[in-house]
């Protein structure tokens, strides 16, 4: 099991499969991009499965989050899903997208036997998401959400940024489409990870300018705490239901305390967190010869790295350093 000195114990893990990204997201990287990892770097496509396996047979791991950059730049996406899911232990596996390739690739994943995804959508409005996005690709994210739909990739969840002056007027009007079409709309508070640094506490959109925004047209009631788990998002009932609204408060309502991540960087670093400074070097024991290779050993050295995860973000701390490297790099 992976448990940490605060009595938590992981049991999702987070993979990352690539750092590169299709988009170029105001709150996420610069314009030009950013350097990307060498493919020596990178974890084949055996070493991810085999950290898998070792995860669930091994650790406790019991769900498996694929994420980026954009995992499905992943040439062998379909495969890794194909073989996680003939594993013994076989985790519920989600993946987190921006959706511009899910068109062509929905129905492939359901049948390799993913169970569903998690699809990053900022704006109703083209030319805002041109604004945000630095793309022109607003139709085929639409399209990819449609396509995960009708493939059976449900609940088919939507992730929001609202950003000051560009689409945080835009929260009732998401509300709205969502529960129109059947998705389950999540907003997320902007977090400090992107390349440049430039994130500030000051001015950004919070999980309670949200809520008020949505109230101006919806009836919110608070879902019970206790179906809430260690779900990250707070959820709420929309009109009496069924539908549901979630915001993910990671900035002013942190939820460490129930935090039961581990995470894979696309170069084989454990990380605690996703704020972390730190990493544990799982890779260099997986090219090893020798004992320093078994499994045995790759699980102890998660298990220690997972003992000293710290009790908190740390986002709380007017001090709070932001991890060196963005989020394309360590997988949301």
């Amino acid at each position: 099991m992976l448990i940490d000195t605060f009595g938590r114990t992981a049991t999702d893990l987070r993979v990352s499969l690539t750092d590169r990204c299709n988009l170029r997201c105001t709150y996420c990287m610069p314009e030009e991009g950013l350097q990307w990892l060498s493919k020596p770097d990178l974890l084949t496509d055996d070493e991810i499965v085999r950290l898998i396996r070792i995860a669930t047979s091994d650790l406790g791991i019991t769900e498996v989050r694929f994420t980026g950059g954009e995992p499905l730049l992943r040439p062998g996406l379909v495969g890794i899903v194909e073989r996680v899911a003939a594993l013994p232990n076989r985790p519920k596996m989600s993946l987190t997208t921006n959706g511009i390739g899910l068109k062509r690739t929905a129905e492939a994943l359901k049948e390799a036997g993913l169970d569903r995804v998690n699809v990053s959508l900022d704006t109703l409005r083209p030319d805002v998401f041109k604004t945000l996005t630095r793309r022109d690709r607003h139709k085929d994210v639409i399209e990819g959400l449609a396509a995960a739909h009708e493939a059976g990739l449900t609940p088919v969840k939507i992730n929001s940024v609202l950003m000051p002056g560009l689409n945080d007027d835009e929260a009732p009007d998401l509300l709205a489409w969502a529960v129109d079409h059947g998705y389950e709309l999540r907003f997320i508070e902007q977090m400090p990870l992107d390349a440049q640094h430039g994130w500030k506490r000051e001015g950004m959109i919070t999980a309670g300018d949200i809520l008020a925004s949505l109230r101006t047209r919806f009836e919110l009631t608070a879902e019970d705490t206790e179906q809430r788990g260690s779900a990250p998002a707070e959820r709420w009932i929309v009109d009496g239901g069924p539908h549901r609204v979630g915001v993910i408060a990671s900035v002013t309502r942190p939820f460490c305390s129930a935090c039961d991540r581990t995470r894979l960087t696309a170069d084989g670093q454990v990380r605690t967190c996703l704020f972390a400074t730190e990493e544990t070097d799982l890779r260099a024991a997986l090219r090893a010869e020798g004992p320093e290779n078994n499994d045995e050993n790759i699980a102890r050295i998660w298990k220690l790295a997972m003992w000293g995860k710290k009790a908190g973000s740390g986002l709380d701390d007017p001090s709070f350093l932001q991890p060196d490297r963005p989020m394309s790099a360590i997988g949301g």
